[in-house]
């Protein structure tokens, strides 16, 4: 037989086996057991071997283009598409995009490699495995919050730098609420948690990192801006009122699940903001919504026990006096406090003698300042902002004196 004739190893394995059943040195049954075959096919390829030889038994399709492959057109089309519009996403992202908009109707390997083909995607290199040892998830939806902050340029160029806070279920994976904010603060903290709790109800425990939000990191720090009386942070004694375990992480892999949430929104939900035209909080802030729902129906898991670990509000709990900054002044014989760089007088028609030197609790939310005695609110007017001075150099001082002096 003249050229040459190209064969797989299970091909050219066939052809002894039949000739031995060719010959009636095997039976039918045996041969059929040992190529794996039926009976049927056993007779169909001893038919094809003795009319065609070696030639009947390779696949008639070898060398065809498949009738599954994709059209050189779909394939350029999708990848014009991608250079276009999203130029940056990895195969997966861009997969979904594409499907959306009706432009891809393959499966996203075959999208992938045409990706790497091209060069609109390259492979990652894989990082050195450390291993850690794996945390079991909580049963129950609500039993365990991951809570975080990240800093990243969300809007990339069309505006500055912000944090994206973000609570995520542990038993679940289910993102519970985000929100941007200008910097991880405890105000901003309050505001995230405020609107998770009105929406989910109470959690029964928030795990997070050692940021001075959580925890005093100082011995001895400072009862001002971040800790209270009891040596708490204003979110630590928050957590304490509301009877929320606030569990502290001792590594970022310890509470990975609100990490790699953080890791998967900077490349994800980036693009998005971009394809949405969106450059800044307050439409960011409304955006989020609809992508937590959309996240959620994809990568949300069940829990593994069907009871809700999350509790309602009390009577007696009102978040607009437990999520807030809390700071204790002292009356002057006036009636006077100071509060950061303003003084205030208390507008009352009791007695003023009950008053002087009393202990009084500021409660602060955003740019509002509540004042209580006991628990009755009080009045106040500002009666004197102090505005710091840069001081004036002697040159300066002269000129001035001079100008008096005229």
């Amino acid at each position: 037989m003249k050229g040459h004739i190209t064969m797989s190893t299970k091909e050219a394995r066939r052809v002894s086996v039949l000739e031995k059943f060719i010959n009636g040195q095997a039976k039918r049954a045996e041969v059929a057991i040992d190529l794996g075959v039926g009976e049927r096919q056993v007779s169909r390829l001893a038919s094809a071997y003795r009319t065609s030889g070696v030639k009947g038994l390779i696949h008639t399709s070898r060398g065809q283009p498949s009738l599954r492959k994709i059209p050189n057109e779909e394939i350029a089309f999708a990848l014009e598409m991608i250079r276009s519009d999203y130029h940056d996403f990895g195969p997966a992202l861009a997969f979904e995009k594409l499907v959306e908009r009706a432009a891809w109707r393959f499966s996203s390997e075959s999208l992938r490699k045409a990706m790497l083909k091209e060069g609109l995607y390259r492979k990652k290199r894989r990082k050195l495995l450390v291993v850690h040892q794996t945390r079991t998830r909580r049963a129950r939806f609500g039993e365990l919050e991951q809570g975080d902050g990240s800093p990243h340029h969300w809007f990339e160029d069309r505006a500055g730098p912000c944090t994206l806070l973000a609570f995520i279920d542990d038993a679940t994976s289910t993102i519970m609420q985000m929100m941007f904010a200008d910097q991880e603060t405890t105000l901003a903290y309050f505001q995230l948690l405020e609107s998770y709790i009105l929406k989910h109800g109470v959690p029964k425990a928030i795990y997070a990192d050692k940021h001075a939000v959580f925890r005093v990191n100082t011995t001895g720090g400072s009862s001002g801006d971040v800790q209270d009386s009891h040596g708490r942070t204003q979110f630590g004694r928050a957590m304490d009122e509301l009877g929320i375990e606030l569990i502290s992480a001792h590594s970022p892999q310890a509470k990975g699940r609100v990490e790699r949430l953080n890791r998967t929104l900077q490349d994800r939900l980036v693009k998005e903001l971009r394809l949405a035209g969106i450059s800044d909080i307050a439409a960011g802030n409304a955006f989020l919504p609809g992508f937590i729902e959309a996240y959620n129906a994809r990568f949300a898991k069940p829990p593994s026990s069907p009871f809700n670990a999350h509790r309602p509000l009390t009577e007696t709990e009102c978040l607009n006096d437990i999520l807030v900054v809390k700071h204790t002044r002292t009356l002057s014989r006036n009636l006077e406090f100071q509060f950061l760089n303003a003084r205030y007088q208390i507008q009352t028609n009791r007695p003023t003698y009950a008053l002087v030197n009393a202990k009084i609790q500021l409660l602060i939310k955003g740019d509002s300042i509540r004042v209580f005695y006991k628990q009755t609110e009080l009045q106040y007017k500002v009666i004197r902002i102090n505005v710091p001075q840069t001081p004036m150099s002697r040159k300066l001082l002269d000129s001035h004196l001079d100008a008096i002096a005229s």
